[in-house]
């Protein structure tokens, strides 16, 4: 038995069989976590949904800024151009699709091994229990008759710091925004959107967000996604701050990353184009 954290995926549907045929994967004694975006960008975002509603009883799926975002659209909480998301928005089974994602954690621990998995990343001043808690409120708001107006309410930047006396929409978008879609945060923790190329290359005074001094998620090993610019490290176990990133940019032409949990051993499919 082996259990396999998968990166963005994007809409690649046809790179992620190509991984799952790399992997060997068998549904029979394999377990599958993927660390969300699986959809826009890439050219099969609906196949994609149904393949991973279909792997649900041997996967665990967690949401990413895209996949709110399908569902803001869905809901008409966001009224922007779907673009090759509006293949999903007019499918026939669309409802039971977005039933499913919506039911999707944000965070999740694999307690046989230790990992937390998130799409992009922790406010410095959160635990693994701070994270799970917090995460269970904005999933709870989203399985619950105010999901729209949260929808509505989660696109924006501010509060850009977190403080545990937030409350209402701009609790949840800040939870939200560390959740999936920090890269960069302050010295002191807030997070800065302005840059999201890779480290090094960011304005002066902000650090990648697991960089941050006194991060309390140190001693808990991360899975995350969302930042295709950091790249992988050709060998994970070796990974800096006990993070783990998965995004290898398969929807930029680069590949879909697999990390073996057991071992921590990574694996890749190239994209079959850009």
């Amino acid at each position: 038995m082996a259990t396999y954290a998968i990166g963005d995926v994007q809409g690649c549907y046809d790179e992620l069989c190509d991984l799952l045929e790399r992997l060997k994967f068998d549904p029979a004694r394999d377990r599958l976590l993927f660390c969300g975006d699986l959809v826009n960008r890439g050219p099969e975002s609906l196949r994609t949904l149904r393949l991973l509603r279909d792997l649900d009883p041997v996967s665990v799926v967690v949401l990413g800024n895209h996949d709110l975002h399908l569902l803001a659209l869905a809901g008409g909480a966001c009224s922007v151009d779907p673009g090759c998301l509006l293949e999903v928005l007019k499918a026939a089974d669309r409802e039971p699709l977005l039933d499913w994602l919506i039911r999707r954690p944000l965070a999740h621990y694999e307690a046989a091994s230790g990992f937390l998995l998130v799409h992009a990343g922790l406010a410095p001043q959160w635990d693994r229990a701070d994270t799970l808690a917090l995460a269970a409120e904005v999933e709870a708001v989203l399985r619950g008759p105010e999901a729209v107006q949260l929808l509505r309410d989660m696109y924006g930047n501010e509060p850009a710091c977190w403080d545990p006396g937030l409350r209402g929409a701009a609790r949840l978008r800040c939870i939200i925004n560390y959740l999936t879609r920090v890269r960069y945060c302050t010295e002191e923790g807030c997070l800065d959107f302005s840059c999201k190329g890779s480290p090094g290359t960011q304005r002066a005074g902000l650090l990648p967000w697991f960089e941050v001094a006194g991060r309390r998620s140190l001693d808990t090993p991360l899975l995350f996604g969302h930042w295709a610019s950091l790249g992988v490290p050709p060998e994970a176990a070796g990974a800096a701050y006990h993070v783990f990133p998965l995004d290898s940019g398969c929807v930029w032409g680069g590949r879909l990353s697999a990390l073996r949990l057991e071992d921590r051993r990574l694996f890749s499919v190239p994209a079959r184009a850009r």
